[in-house]
């Protein structure tokens, strides 16, 4: 419920509680449908956090979990406020009215992701305030079980055109906490891409290493061994994508805006919208484990339901790619061709033809797709965003940009039969960008093809609204064994903070199991790779490595990949702890897949009893072998509860294949 303390029941408060506030100060309160998360906002002199000054009420929040008593305050007093070009809505509010609380409760389906029935439950409410002049600006809160959310929303006057120049929200975390924190991209040639490495286990108000600050979403662990993860949901057209800016003083993490530089200097930093106009959710998810922070949909909770009426035609699968191990590739057929017989072979969905294949004769496509066709294979179109938001020169370029090219690049995509395309290369989160993801989106809905978008911004929800967004890169991934040097000597920490941090909010284009060695040989192990392909989650799974080194493998590893799946229908944490190891499960069907990869330069052993696996089961198994480089495999039957232990090597990792045992 949402409550609206009187001024005699503020000043009983004072003498039992330390967060009651001052007589005549508005306090609102919402619990979650089981009253263990709250956030509470107040209308209140604070002076001197954030840097405000005293004599003036502002907008603050927190949010606690726990009942009465035993709560712990898990972001505490932070500002809100929001400043538009014509008028502040930051001081001298007034409260007006709240509505009545109401419960969301509505179930959707996931065509891919962690989990493919979701439920979406929270409490709602909405406040309304009136600023000096008279304007209004509404806060909407929601309280769910395992975190909360707000925005702000302009309603009346209907038609009139504003930009936002700033938002004041932060997020002020105790003292003691630790965190997990990706510093943001400067803006450049090709950033930012969110590709840098995260920070693991920094002190809490440490400043980033740059002016443009850290990337979403951002971990935290508290000093009661609590979980957070904040980040941002329900992007659309009519907002740019914010980060948390460089500075944390007082442990208070301030929303910011996109850089002017990014895009090539193209589109503007404020965003402008006719009201009514909603801001993207604040988001901050909440665990007293990590299970609460893996398993969790609020980023697509949070967004808006599927624009297609019909998704049949949306099909999740496994993709055989040529650039990572021969970049020259896509201007070779014969070369493309293998790699569709490499599909073929490991049964899997698509081959991806990346950048540069207008470099082949004008029918090798369309040659392409009905030899691909002929081996039930699927292929995939790269393209070049730009425009003029990028200097990048690998073709196809300038055919996504205009909305008349794009659609009629994309009836020939269809004409020819091509399932999917991956649009590379966008360097910002100014809203003219968002607005071209969006576009994008819709036009290929109406052509019915499938989207991967690369050196892209962060996923926030998309994958509700538009399932035929398949996945997203935002991540330093595989293909840095070809460009950084010190990539192979970081990547087996690096891949066990993604798994709780980046990959969290929504599907990542990692590209994993890279087998051979790159430019920068890998030194994590083989089952540490093939594990990859369960612990990160995508939509489509793009191999990375070349037939040789998939069709090599034993028997029992290939049959693995061609198993693999790429969509679940449920996902468990099982154990892990950011930048040390990670251990995942996910159901697909009856079926469980297991999988592990250890940070760490000693050996791990991880228990794999759970809850969660009840009963007799038949267990295919691969570890790694004695011999460094190799694999072991081996099939058992276990039941559970009882005792299943796996032992990772350094920078190593398993994979376990459970099938109900008749």
């Amino acid at each position: 419920m949402i409550l609206k303390y009187p001024k005699w029941l503020v000043c009983c408060l004072l003498c039992f509680c330390p967060l009651a506030l001052a007589q005549g100060q508005d306090t609102w309160k919402l619990a979650s449908p089981d009253g263990q998360i709250t956030i509470t906002v107040e209308m209140a002199d604070r002076g001197g956090t954030a840097g405000y000054p005293g004599g003036k009420k502002r907008l603050y929040y927190w949010v606690e979990a726990g009942e009465k008593a035993k709560t712990r305050q898990l972001i505490l007093p932070s500002p809100l406020g929001i400043s538009r070009q014509d008028q502040d809505f930051v001081e001298g509010l007034q409260f007006e009215s709240h509505s009545q609380t109401k419960l969301v409760d509505e179930n959707y389906e996931m065509r891919h992701g962690k989990r493919r029935l979701c439920r979406n439950q929270a409490r709602e409410a909405v406040l309304r305030f009136r600023n000096a002049k008279g304007s209004a600006v509404q806060l909407v809160l929601r309280a769910y079980n395992n975190g909360v959310a707000f925005r702000y929303r302009f309603a009346d006057p209907p038609g009139l055109k504003a930009a936002v120049l700033s938002e004041l929200t932060a997020f002020r975390l105790p003292e003691r906490t630790v965190s997990y924190l990706q510093p943001h991209d400067e803006a450049s040639k090709y950033t930012p891409a969110y590709e840098t490495f995260y920070q693991s286990e920094v002190p809490v108000g440490t400043p980033a290493p740059k002016p443009s600050g850290w990337s979403f979403p951002v971990l935290f662990r508290t000093p009661a061994d609590e979980w957070l993860l904040v980040t941002e949901a329900g992007l659309d057209g009519s907002y740019c994508g914010s980060r948390l800016a460089q500075g944390a003083s007082s442990n208070l993490y301030r929303l910011r805006f996109p850089d002017a530089g990014e895009g090539n200097g193209e589109g503007q930093i404020s965003p402008t919208a006719t009201l009514p106009w909603n801001t993207p959710w604040r988001v901050v998810m909440w665990g007293p484990s990590l299970a609460g922070i893996v398993e969790s949909t609020l980023v697509t909770d949070l967004s808006p339901p599927s624009v297609l009426t019909d998704a049949s035609w949306v099909k999740p699968g496994r993709v055989s790619w040529s650039w990572w191990s021969d970049p020259p590739s896509p201007k070779n057929p014969a070369t493309l061709r293998s790699f569709v017989d490499l599909a073929h072979e490991m049964g899997w969905e698509y081959s991806l033809v990346d950048a540069n294949w207008t470099e082949m004769d004008s029918q090798a496509i369309p040659e392409l797709v009905r030899y691909a066709g002929s081996k039930g294979v699927g292929i995939l179109l790269w393209y070049n965003s730009g425009g003029p938001h990028n200097t990048v020169t690998e073709k196809p370029r300038d055919r996504m940009f205009d909305r008349k090219i794009r659609r009629q690049e994309m009836q020939w995509l269809r004409d020819v039969g091509v399932k999917g395309i991956k649009v590379d290369f966008f360097q910002s989160d100014k809203q003219n960008i968002v607005q071209l993801y969006e576009e994008i989106l819709r036009d290929a809905a109406e052509f019915r093809i499938m989207v991967n978008f690369h050196g892209c911004t962060l996923p926030r929800g998309w994958s509700r609204t538009f399932p035929h967004l398949m996945t997203m890169e935002a991540v330093r991934g595989a293909e840095c064994y070809i460009f950084d040097q010190s990539y192979p000597a970081r990547a087996a920490q690096h891949n066990t903070i993604l798994a709780f941090t980046r990959n969290v909010v929504g599907p990542m284009d990692y590209t994993p199991v890279a087998l051979s060695h790159n430019r920068y040989p890998h030194l994590t192990t083989s089952a540490h790779e093939l594990a990859l392909s369960v612990v990160f989650e995508s939509g489509w799974i793009h191999f990375a490595d070349r037939p040789s080194a998939y069709l090599g493998l034993s028997p029992d590893v290939r049959r693995f990949l061609s198993q693999v799946p790429s969509a679940w229908d449920e996902t468990r944490y099982v154990d892990g702890m950011p930048g040390r190891f990670v251990v995942l499960a996910r159901r697909k069907g009856t079926d469980w897949y297991v999988a592990g990869v250890n940070g760490e330069s000693q050996a791990r052993t991880v228990n794999l009893n759970r809850p969660f696996l009840t009963g007799a089961w038949r267990a295919s198994q691969v570890t790694d072998a004695s011999q460094a480089g190799d694999t072991a495999s081996r099939s058992f039957k276990v039941r559970f509860p009882g005792e299943l232990e796996v032992l990772m090597r350094p920078s190593g990792g398993f994979v376990l294949r459970l099938t109900p045992s008749k």
